[in-house]
């Protein structure tokens, strides 16, 4: 039978890259577009078809950033399939972000400007809001919702006769100065996007531990610098355009400077040829292009402490209880 890959995020960036290079790694898959809206879905189904007309393609509607809209997605993709193998959760969000030119400033002066750049530790600050369910809108497209989208998903990634994948699209800004467990939605911080992130790469490491022997395995990965949407929203595209000589030649110092959609899905393609149980759940796994061009991975080891990720996954399951509650007429 085919495989069945599931893709969140998938109109546009790094997401539409990634079906793009599945469907030439693999043309017999079972591609399912997981988009905010049926608009959007549609249009990048036709996109995907007009490349690879014979594909299976198939689209689901879900908002991760909405509890609601998660659990009726979660119900589609039940009826429809027997099984996922693979899940790669890299819908994300980076609303409203400023950038500390001063920061960058002193970087230069301190011989830390390159380190800076290739992280945005230090630069990069977002203003956060609630969504409608309470929880801080970040926090909750790029982690929370991915998270409860899973769960309810245990069904058709767990006990499988192959082991199923979850890959995750992390962040080299995912940092452990960002993260605090208790203020783990980043309510009180500038650096949302960073700490949710960061929180990604803790969940991935608990459930590894916990649903390993049950065939599901957890990968995460860091597409490097992309020019998409969510960076052109950082700086003025003008200011982009006039960047664009000088990042290339970053890139032969900062091979993360991935820079197009095309080489930020390196990573992911690479994790979709690879036996699970044979990668380390404790590393990250890094698209890079050489200052030639040339697209490469780098696995690196994964800054976080595994009693923190225990204790943040459980006060994952406890905020999940909590939220859920009124959504009992969409839960089985």
């Amino acid at each position: 039978m085919e495989r069945v890959v599931l893709v969140t995020g998938a109109s546009g960036g790094v997401g539409l890259a990634l079906c793009r290079r599945l469907l030439g790694e693999d043309g017999r898959i079972h591609l399912c577009l997981a988009c905010r809206n049926t608009q959007k879905a549609e249009t990048t189904r036709d996109l995907v078809l007009q490349e690879f007309p014979a594909a299976q393609v198939s689209t689901v509607e879900v908002d991760l950033g909405n509890l609601a809209s998660v659990l009726r997605a979660a119900q589609e993709l039940r009826c429809r399939f027997q099984r996922l193998d693979f899940v790669y959760l890299n819908a994300g969000i980076m609303p409203n972000p400023h950038v500390n030119f001063k920061a960058l400033w002193k970087g230069l002066l301190t011989g830390r400007l390159l380190h800076m750049l290739t992280t945005a530790e230090g630069v990069m600050t977002q203003t956060d809001r609630l969504n409608g369910d309470g929880l801080q809108e970040v926090f909750t497209t790029n982690l929370f919702g991915h998270f409860i989208l899973i769960r309810q998903l245990e069904s058709l990634l767990c006990g499988n006769e192959k082991p199923s994948r979850l890959i995750w699209t992390s962040s080299s800004n995912a940092r452990e100065s960002a993260f605090s467990l208790a203020d783990y939605q980043h309510a009180k911080g500038q650096e949302s996007y960073s700490s949710s992130k960061y929180a990604t790469d803790l969940t991935s490491v608990v459930l590894n531990r916990k649903f390993n022997k049950q065939g599901l395995y957890s990968s995460v990965v860091c597409p490097g610098l992309v020019m998409s949407n969510m960076t052109f929203r950082i700086l003025p595209v003008f200011l982009w355009v006039l960047l664009m000589p000088i990042m290339f030649l970053i890139r032969f110092f900062a091979k993360t400077y991935t820079l197009t959609p095309y080489n930020g899905a390196e990573a992911h393609v690479w994790l979709f040829k690879q036996k699970p149980e044979y990668l380390d759940p404790l590393v990250k796994y890094h698209s890079c292009t050489s200052g030639l061009g040339k697209n490469y991975v780098e696995p690196r080891k994964l800054d976080v402490d595994e009693e923190t990720a225990e204790k943040f996954f459980q006060k994952l399951l406890e905020l999940e209880e909590k939220t859920l509650e009124k959504y009992n007429d969409l839960l089985d």
